[in-house]
Order: C-alpha cells, then sequence, then structure tokens
C-alpha cells in the first residue's frame, strides 16, 4: 500500500516520511519493502519477533485503560537505526529463517486468551508493517479492543489516515528538539514532521496522544531542548498531555555513555512542570515518586504506580473523583 510507481521501474514509498525512490530489485531505509519489477512489497507481513502481553503502563501509557493488559507485537526492522536503540537484536536485523508467523485472526485470539483488553504494536516501528497492522486494527475494532501505536512518529500523513479510523492511542517518542541531535542519533533530516504529525493524530482523528523523551545524557539533556519539547507539547497537543522524560541505558552503539542521573530526570519534571504541562512522569525508575498520577486541582493521588503496576484509587471516568477536574484519561 501507500506507494507510487516512477519510470524506469522505480516506485517511491509513501508509508513513512523517507518517502524512499526505490530501483529494482533495491530495499527501502527500513529493509522490509522490496522493489521487484517495477512492485512494492512488503517483506515482512505477519512476521513477528516479539510478542507478550503487557501492562499498557509499559508502552509507557498512563492516562489510557490504566491498569489493563495489552498484546503487544513486534515485527524485524526499521526505518530510524538509533545508535542507543534498547532493542536492537531485532530492529537492525533482517527477518530470521525462524520468525514465527501471527495472522490477524490469531492476534485476536491470543488477546481473548491472554484476558488482554486490546493490542499495541510496539517493540520496533509499527509502519514497517503497516498493511499488518491495519488489518490487525481494523480487526481489533470489529471485536471491541482498545488499539495502540508505539511509534518514533515518522509516518506520513497519508499513512495515518489510513489506519486513524482504527487507532485510538499514538505514543510517539520526541527523541529530541535540534536538528542536530535527530543526525547524531538516527541520522533523521526532515524530524520535525514528526510533531506535525502527532498533532494531526490527536486533531483530526481524535486519538489519544501521550510523549515519550528518553534522556540522553550531553545529547539531548540540556534545559533549552528539554523546555522546548515541553512548550510544543502544551501548545500544541494540551496541558493535560502526559509527558514521559525516561532513563537512558546504555546498548547497542552507546554502550560508552552512561545511565542517565536521576537528578537529571527530575530537572526535567521541573522544567514540564515550569512549562504548564499538568502530568509529567518519570520512566525507567521503579517505586520514584513521580510515577503517580496527582491531580492538578486537589493534590490528591488518582492513580498509584510502582513500575508496570498501576492501582486506580481515585478515577471517575476521565475526572478526579474527590474534586471533579478533567484529567484526560481514557477509561
Amino acid at each position: 500500500m501507500l506507494y507510487e510507481k516512477v519510470p524506469g521501474s522505480r516506485v517511491r514509498c509513501h508509508v513513512c516520511q523517507w518517502r524512499c525512490l526505490i530501483n529494482p530489485g533495491k530495499l527501502g531505509v527500513c529493509r522490509m519493502r522490496i522493489n521487484r519489477d517495477g512492485t512494492l512489497y512488503n517483506m515482512n507481513y505477519a512476521e513477528v519477533s516479539s510478542i507478550a502481553p503487557d501492562h499498557i503502563e509499559k508502552k509507557p501509557l498512563f492516562h489510557f485503560f490504566p491498569g489493563t493488559s495489552a498484546l503487544s507485537l513486534g515485527t524485524w526492522g526499521c526505518n530510524f537505526h538509533c545508535k542507543g536503540c534498547q532493542n536492537w537484536e531485532i530492529s537492525c536485523t533482517d527477518i530470521p529463517r525462524d520468525s514465527q508467523q501471527v495472522l490477524p485472526e490469531r492476534e485476536i485470539e491470543l488477546a481473548r486468551r491472554y484476558n488482554c483488553q486490546g493490542i499495541a504494536w510496539t517493540y520496533n516501528e509499527p509502519t514497517i508493517w503497516f498493511e499488518y497492522t491495519l488489518d490487525s486494527a481494523r480487526l481489533a475494532k470489529e471485536n471491541n479492543l482498545y488499539t495502540v501505536y508505539v511509534t518514533n512518529g515518522y509516518a506520513t500523513p497519508e499513512a495515518l489516515d489510513t489506519i486513524g479510523p482504527w487507532l485510538d492511542a499514538w505514543r510517539v517518542d520526541v527523541k529530541g528538539f535540534t536538528d542536530g541531535f535527530y543526525r547524531q542519533l538516527a541520522k533523521i533530516p526532515r524530524w520535525q514532521s514528526i510533531l506535525d504529525v502527532a498533532r494531526r493524530a490527536k486533531e483530526k482523528w481524535h486519538m489519544h496522544v501521550e510523549v515519550v523523551t528518553n534522556i540522553i545524557p550531553a545529547m539531548n539533556d540540556d534545559e533549552e531542548q528539554l523546555r522546548n519539547i515541553a512548550t510544543w507539547i502544551r501548545d500544541n497537543l494540551g496541558e493535560l498531555t502526559p509527558w514521559h522524560v525516561t532513563r537512558f541505558h546504555p546498548l547497542h552503539g552507546f554502550t560508552h555513555l552512561s545511565a542517565t542521573p536521576i537528578s537529571t530526570l527530575e530537572r526535567a519534571y521541573q522544567i514540564g512542570k515550569e512549562a504548564g504541562l499538568k502530568f509529567v512522569y518519570l520512566g525507567n525508575v521503579p517505586g520514584h515518586e513521580y510515577e503517580n498520577t496527582v491531580c492538578y486541582s486537589c493534590g490528591k493521588a488518582v492513580v498509584r504506580r510502582i513500575g508496570y503496576d498501576a492501582q486506580v484509587v481515585g478515577l471517575d471516568g476521565s475526572r478526579c473523583k474527590f474534586c471533579g477536574a478533567e484529567l484526560n484519561f481514557r477509561t
């Protein structure tokens, strides 16, 4: 789907914002789409690298059906090649011979078996197997399951609009806020379009949106980038949009770096609050007080968390049950 034929048996893919122009016999940046004699084929439809019932808080989504589980699936490959990728074993590789296949109908069966309330395409970039996630999302909604994209946000507007009617949540990374950072991390040339698509997910398709920034020492931990991210979220997605500032751990090509100091995360939390965001959360720091949801109006805890375990103590639908303030929850 979402490609055009161009002269010379070439094709241009329109699934992600690389918009790869692919010669016959060649692959796109993601290495999961191939031009065969002028027709673009997806190579990893239903090819699953990882599958598990996960707490929705693991995505992380804190204001979306808290305390529920989502059947979570990932495939092979990625359109980003981040130097510090935590899932590099599945995102920076080809499809192995022993890859398992899980067709969309099987997804629904497994979600029911494991008492999952929804399905999340995660672990690597879900647009990499866009056609599969589209077929699966349609089937999930027919079966009253919620649907989640855990995404780097580099989908095209056309891809978003194609899956938009069947997608409930857009959990998007805003990895940094400068050209230099995105080039250094993943050689991404047009990162600001990630922001446009996130705003489109919320405004056009009314998806629930939460933002994650993995804070990497000496790369995106400066106050200017963090303040710009927080301000952009406030002005474009709204002050009630959750912002997760998460702890980096050295992996893949960034093993020479140190883990993020907790004090840096706590400063990012304060920056988010100073910018006017009502909900800023620390991630990858189990047991920290900033994992909890506290009502900005009355100051009472409404969801308590330790790691991925959540206890809902003060919600009435999307509102605080103690004072009635709107807290932007999907339940």
